[in-house]
C-alpha cells in the first residue's frame, strides 16, 4: 500500500472422577421474627437430598449394582430448588451420555430427572479386541487428516476404555485424545471414539475449547471473535480458522539485515478474562487486536467462501498478527518469513493504527499472491502484486458488509487523518487522485514505484466492476474516465474478484506485467463466463480504456 508496503519475503474434557463435594458445616441462622422464609439449603444438604432420591427412584434412572454414581456440579437456586449432576461409570468404566441431572425441590423433595441417554447399560464383555496401540494410531492418523497439510510435531495419543451411550446402543469404544503442535507451535487436538470391538470410528471431535466472543473495534463498531478458552480467560486466538491468533508486539521492532532476521518483535497472545474484548479506543490496546483479528476473520472467510481456498497458503494453517509495532509506526506489513502480519500504530497526524478492514485484507492478499504466482515486487509484476492486494483486499471489504465500514474503492481511507492531505491512501476510480498513482499504462509505468504503478491495474478494476463516469456508490462519490473515451459498463465486483483470482492462481507467473494481466484475466474471464461472454468482452474493454491493448 502507499506507505504500507510488503515487508521481507522470505479441553472439553469429560469428568471421570466427578467433583467431590466436601461436607460442610451448616452454618446457623439466625432469622428476625417477622422471617418466615426457610434457609437456603447447602450443597452438603442437596447431596444428601439427591443420594436419597438415587436409592428411591435407581430403576427409572436405569442403574443398578455395575454402575456408580460421583457429584460433577450442584446447583441451589433462590428458591432452595436444588439440581445435582451426576456421571456414571459401568463395571469402572467412565460411561459417555450416561450423566444426568436430579432436580429436588425446596422441601428437598424429588421432582424428577434429566437423562443425557436412557439406553440401557448391558454389555457382553468390557474386555476390548482393538487394542489400546491400535486405538491411538487411528487416533493420530484422524488429526493428521484434520490437519492435512499442516506439519505437526510432538504427537502423542492417550486412549481410555469407555462405554459409549451417546451413539445409538451402548458399546465398548476407545476415547484417544490426540494431540500435537502445528509448524506455527500451535497446539491441535482431536478426539477419537473407536469401536473396540470392531475398530469402527463411532465418531471425532476437536477438542481446543473455543468460545464465540465479541470486540469493540476501532474501525468496524462491535464484531463478533471465535476465541480459545485456557482456564479462566480467553485468548484472542481462533481454532475455527487455522489457529491464527493476534499478538502485541509491545511497540518493538524486527532486526532484519538483508533479509534475516536476527530478532524479532513479540507478539504476545492477548487475553481477557469475560471474552468481551476492547473498548473501541485506541487507550484500550486491545481494541486494535480487535480490528486485526477481525480483518483475518473476514479475509479466511472471504477466501474459502468465495474461491474455496482454505487459508491463506490453501493448506488450513493460520497465520497471526502483531499490533502496536514500533513507535508511531505509519506502515503496516506482511512477512512471509514468519507468516505474519504487522501493523503500526500510526503517528496519530497523518495515520492512526493500521488496523482497518481493507488494510488487513491487502495484507493477507500478498501472502496469497506469494503462495500462488509469486510476482516479482519490482517493474510491472510488482504493480500488479501490489494491485492485487488492493483489489483483492477491496472484496474482502465488500464481502464483509460491515455498516460501520461499508464497501468502496478507497483504499485505506479509515486510517488516514485529516494531515495526510487526501481522504484516502489510494483511489481506485481515477488513482491520479493520490496525486502519484497511474491512470493508464505507458512504456515509462514500470519505473514507478510499485504502488504507484499499481494505479493501471485498480482503475481497470474499478472500471470493470462499477463502469465509466461519475456515479454514487454507497455515500462516496466517483468519477472515472477512460483514456480512449469509451463508455465502459461494469459487471459488479463479485464477478471482478473472480476473475482476478483465477488469473492469479492459475495463469499469472513471477514476471507477468500489464500486457500479460490482459491476457490471464481474459483467460479467466473465458473460464468463468465463456469466450465472448458479456463478461469477457467488459474485461477486454476495461483494459483498453487503460490503455492496456
Amino acid at each position: 500500500m502507499s506507505r504500507i508496503r510488503q515487508h521481507v519475503r522470505g479441553s472439553r474434557r469429560l469428568a471421570t472422577a466427578g467433583v467431590a463435594v466436601s461436607s460442610a458445616t451448616l452454618l446457623a441462622v439466625t432469622l428476625s421474627p417477622a422471617a418466615h422464609a426457610a434457609p437456603r439449603p447447602s450443597r452438603a444438604a442437596a447431596v444428601q437430598h439427591a443420594a436419597s432420591a438415587l436409592r428411591a427412584h435407581a430403576s427409572s434412572l436405569g442403574l443398578d449394582s455395575a454402575q456408580a454414581t460421583s457429584v460433577r456440579d450442584v446447583i441451589v437456586d433462590k428458591d432452595g430448588s436444588q439440581h445435582v449432576r451426576y456421571d456414571r461409570t459401568y463395571h469402572r468404566l467412565p460411561v459417555l451420555g450416561g450423566d444426568f441431572v436430579v432436580h429436588i425441590g425446596p422441601d428437598g423433595g424429588y421432582r424428577g430427572a434429566d437423562r443425557a441417554s436412557r439406553a440401557a447399560l448391558a454389555l457382553p464383555s468390557t474386555t476390548p479386541e482393538v487394542s489400546a496401540p491400535e486405538a491411538a494410531d487411528l487416533a493420530t492418523n484422524a488429526l493428521r487428516a484434520a490437519n492435512l497439510g499442516n506439519r505437526l510435531r510432538q504427537v502423542k495419543a492417550k486412549p481410555r476404555l469407555i462405554v459409549d451411550a451417546l451413539h445409538g446402543t451402548p458399546r465398548l469404544a476407545w476415547r484417544t485424545d490426540a494431540v500435537a503442535l502445528d509448524s506455527l507451535g500451535n497446539p491441535v487436538a482431536r478426539t477419537v471414539l473407536t469401536d473396540a470391538r470392531t475398530g469402527a470410528r463411532i465418531a471425532a471431535w476437536d477438542s481446543i475449547e473455543t468460545a464465540t466472543g465479541d470486540g469493540r473495534s476501532l474501525y468496524s463498531g462491535t464484531v463478533p471473535l471465535e476465541t480459545t478458552q485456557s482456564g479462566s480467560s480467553y485468548q484472542l486466538k481462533d481454532p475455527t480458522r487455522g489457529n491464527t491468533y493476534t499478538g502485541d508486539a509491545a511497540n518493538k521492532t524486527d532486526l532484519c539485515i538483508f533479509g534475516i532476521c536476527i530478532s524479532r518483535a513479540p507478539s504476545t497472545v492477548f487475553t481477557d478474562t469475560d471474552n468481551h474484548w476492547g473498548t473501541g479506543a485506541t487507550a484500550d490496546r486491545s481494541s486494535a487486536a480487535v480490528d486485526a483479528q477481525y480483518g483475518t476473520d473476514e479475509t479466511w472467510d472471504y477466501y474459502k467462501n468465495v474461491h474455496g481456498r482454505n487459508g491463506i497458503a490453501g493448506d488450513g494453517k493460520g497465520s497471526y498478527n502483531r499490533v502496536h509495532y514500533g513507535s508511531n509506526y505509519n506502515n503496516a506489513f506482511w512477512d512471509d518469513s514468519c507468516f505474519c502480519m504487522t501493523y503500526g500504530d500510526g503517528d496519530g497526524t497523518t495515520f492512526g493504527p493500521l488496523v482497518a478492514l481493507d488494510v488487513a485484507g491487502h495484507e493477507m492478499s500478498h501472502g496469497v499472491t506469494s503462495k500462488t504466482a509469486g510476482l516479482t515486487y519490482s517493474g510491472e509484476s510488482g504493480g500488479l502484486n501490489e494491485a492485487t492486494s488492493d483489489i483483492l483486499g477491496t472484496m474482502v471489504e465488500w464481502y464483509a458488509n460491515n455498516p460501520s465500514d461499508p464497501g468502496d474503492y478507497l483504499i485505506g481511507e479509515q486510517i488516514v487523518r485529516p494531515g495526510f492531505g487526501g481522504t484516502a491512501l489510494r483511489y481506485m476510480d481515477k488513482p491520479s487522485r493520490d496525486g502519484s498513482s497511474a491512470d493508464y499504462w505507458s512504456s515509462s509505468v514500470g519505473n514507478l514505484d510499485v504502488h504507484y504503478s499499481s494505479g493501471v491495474a485498480n482503475h481497470f478494476a474499478y472500471l470493470l466492476a462499477e463502469g465509466s463516469g461519475a456515479k454514487v456508490i454507497n455515500g462516496v462519490s466517483y468519477n472515472s474516465p477512460t483514456y480512449n473515451g469509451s463508455t465502459v459498463t461494469g459487471i459488479g465486483h463479485d464477478k471482478v474478484g473472480k476473475i482476478w483470482y483465477r488469473a492469479l492462481t492459475v495463469y499469472m507467473t513471477s514476471s507477468t506485467n500489464y500486457a500479460g494481466a490482459r491476457t490471464a484475466t481474459l483467460n479467466a474471464a473465458k473460464d468463468l463466463y465463456g469466450a465472448g461472454s458479456a463478461e469477457y468482452n467488459a474485461v477486454a474493454a476495461a483494459w483498453s480504456a487503460v490503455n492496456v491493448n
